[in-house]
């Protein structure tokens, strides 16, 4: 498995567990880069800890700041705006330049929300620990 698609399993799984996402935000708002297609996307990540990662050691976030949203409030406002504006989700970005996979809005929420369901093989692995 490639870091990024390790990066996007981890979120899906991480986020449908605690039901909440981060992002970051400065005073002028949040950030949305260029893709290599072209379009924009918007970072989010599954945990605070993998944000302030991000914010510590890739210089081009270091002015940000950790902003958590609730998986509700994700599903609700986020979910329809960002698919509004023809923007994707970046989940989990890692490394030095903050890269890793691009979805649809829709996408990430039906991936999270499969997690959601008891008689998924990922909760029957956590109900085993």
């Amino acid at each position: 498995m490639s870091q990024s698609a390790s990066q996007a399993a981890a979120f899906y799984k991480e986020v449908a567990q605690k039901k909440r996402v981060w992002t970051v935000r400065d005073d002028e708002g949040y950030p949305a880069p260029l893709t290599r297609d072209g379009q924009r996307a918007q970072p989010f990540w599954s945990s605070l800890a993998r944000v302030q990662k991000i914010i510590k050691t890739v210089p081009a976030y270091s002015t940000f700041r950790a902003d958590e949203i609730s998986w509700e409030d994700f599903t609700k406002k986020w979910v329809p705006g960002l698919t509004k504006d023809n923007m994707l989700v970046g989940v989990n970005w890692s490394g030095s330049r903050a890269t890793g996979y691009d979805i649809e809005p829709k996408n990430v929420q039906k991936s999270v929300e499969a997690l959601f369901d008891p008689e998924h093989p990922w909760w029957r692995k956590l109900i085993k620990k």
